[in-house]
């Protein structure tokens, strides 16, 4: 691969980590302030929606963080590798887990009849690109299983 695409790449990587840790320290605290001054009913729920929105930015980073190995596999040409099947099912994994928070939170909130539409949409949206993240990663595992078996092959024929 053209070493200015991986170089994007990394780079893409690295400033979707420093965004979502911006909106974490700056942005998210002060949103929820806002809205527990705003509606005083619900200021019961600031804590846990933190709590839940920071439990999401694990996976998220760790995911980020299994990207980043993946593009070195592909770099150093050890693309199909065990150790690139390895990364792109922790890749799932995590997407999955934040899938899993996100329902799980947008639950909690309409339990609690505080399932604001704006924050309903955050959450889908949310959801559905995990969800992507998380099927692509289960075609690129395949994808790279298959090459991985057929390099076998290959390599017992020679």
């Amino acid at each position: 691969m053209n070493r200015g695409t991986i170089l994007f790449l990394y780079a893409a990587v690295f400033v979707m980590g420093i965004t979502v840790l911006c909106l974490c320290l700056f942005w998210l605290p002060d949103l929820a302030d806002y809205m527990a001054e705003l509606f005083p009913e619900f200021a019961y729920l600031k804590w846990p929606v933190l709590t839940g929105a920071y439990l999401t930015v694990i996976p998220f980073y760790y995911a980020l963080f299994q990207a980043i190995k993946l593009l070195r596999f592909i770099d150093e040409k050890r693309a199909f590798t065990d150790h690139a099947v390895t990364t792109l099912q922790r890749i799932k994994q995590c997407a999955l887990v934040i899938t899993i928070l996100y329902t799980a939170g947008i639950i909690l909130l309409g339990t609690q009849n505080a399932l604001h539409a704006g924050l309903a949409l955050i959450g889908f949206i949310v959801i559905f690109a995990a969800l992507t993240i998380a099927f692509f990663a289960v075609v690129l595992q395949a994808i790279f299983s298959t090459a991985l078996k057929m390099k076998a092959e290959i390599d017992l024929t020679v």
